[in-house]
């Protein structure tokens, strides 16, 4: 579309006004060649393990998502609570993307609102939204967007919030003046490579799903969990942040979100291996209503949580038979 009555300090505006903490354009000028390549090579490797989702197309061309899509308005929201996990190895470990309300639920709200008032502005925009739920290579749009970099361990990570963000984007038939490209900002820095206890990022910014806490505890569906995960999961039983809580970026420059919905639900900070080990159904359904761990379902969570009992007795009690 030429000569809209939009611009893109008009539509940042907007978003900053609906709560989003960081907003950027990125152009859909050509096909981004060098991002597809590099997400083929990765799904060649066989690195996305069970995640077949991952080499649709569509992913690998945004105008396979959306034929008239000219720009992408990318926003970020910054989860962060200054909660810690326990140390008490009685307790399980949820990663901080899951404590409190499901962000697809909160970032769709505000996307939609963002959406609905672009198309007010002219009868000819087209818009379609998304927070983690399309076949959209996200990161690399914020990186082009400039909202921050992609790091080694696969995260973005903004220079205001580290990588505690959710993203989200709105495709529109729009052309938006465009902002810069990200930087890179790791440096010589590996820390999110050493402290990997099962060395699933297998060189600066590769990572293999296969060997990845979070992929198994989150995505995995088989009835049991392979060994180097078993007995490296170290409480984790949704999901997993260790390569984030180790990030230079992350220790100096977090801040505390001021979305209410982001607040961690009381039982998502100290859940209880013994418990989670043998929740029922019914349990589960009422103790995750509104979560984004609705994804793990209630056997994967009894597995998740027997695994690190398992591996815990094991370490303590060599000739046990629990394993």
């Amino acid at each position: 579309m030429s000569h809209s009555p939009v611009t893109s300090d008009m539509v940042k505006e907007k978003a900053k006004e609906l709560g989003f903490h960081q907003v950027g354009i990125a152009h859909v000028k050509e096909e981004n060649t060098q991002a597809s390549q590099r997400l083929q090579t990765w799904i060649n490797m066989g690195y996305h393990a069970g995640m077949e989702w991952m080499s649709n197309p569509k992913r690998q061309d945004i105008r396979l998502v959306m034929p008239e899509v000219r720009s992408l308005i990318c926003v970020a929201l910054n989860y962060y609570t200054p909660d810690q996990h326990s140390d008490n190895k009685e307790y399980g470990k949820i990663s901080r993307y899951g404590w409190g309300r499901d962000y697809h639920k909160v970032l769709h709200k505000k996307l939609k609102q963002l959406a609905n008032w672009l198309e007010t502005q002219d009868e000819n925009i087209k818009t379609r939204y998304y927070a983690d739920t399309g076949p959209i290579q996200d990161k690399v749009w914020a990186e082009k967007a400039g909202l921050g970099w992609i790091a080694k361990n696969g995260n973005l990570i903004t220079r205001e919030y580290g990588s505690w963000v959710f993203l989200g984007e709105i495709l529109t038939s729009v052309e938006l003046e465009s902002d810069r490209p990200a930087t890179q900002h790791c440096g010589t820095c590996t820390r999110c490579i050493e402290a990997c206890p099962t060395k699933a990022i297998t060189q600066p910014f590769v990572v293999d799903a296969n060997k990845c806490i979070a992929y198994h505890t989150i995505e995995n569906r088989s009835d049991t969990l392979p060994e180097n995960i078993k007995v490296n999961l170290q409480g984790w039983i949704a999901g997993c942040d260790i390569c984030q809580e180790v990030c230079p970026w992350n220790q100096r420059f977090a801040k505390i979100t001021d979305v209410k919905d982001f607040q961690p639900y009381p039982g998502n900070l100290t859940p209880k291996l013994v418990e989670l080990a043998q929740i029922t159904d019914e349990e589960w359904d009422k103790q995750f209503t509104g979560s984004a761990l609705r994804r793990i379902k209630p056997e994967m969570l009894r597995r998740n949580a027997r695994a690190n009992l398992d591996t815990f007795r094991l370490k303590n009690d060599p000739k046990s038979n629990n394993f």
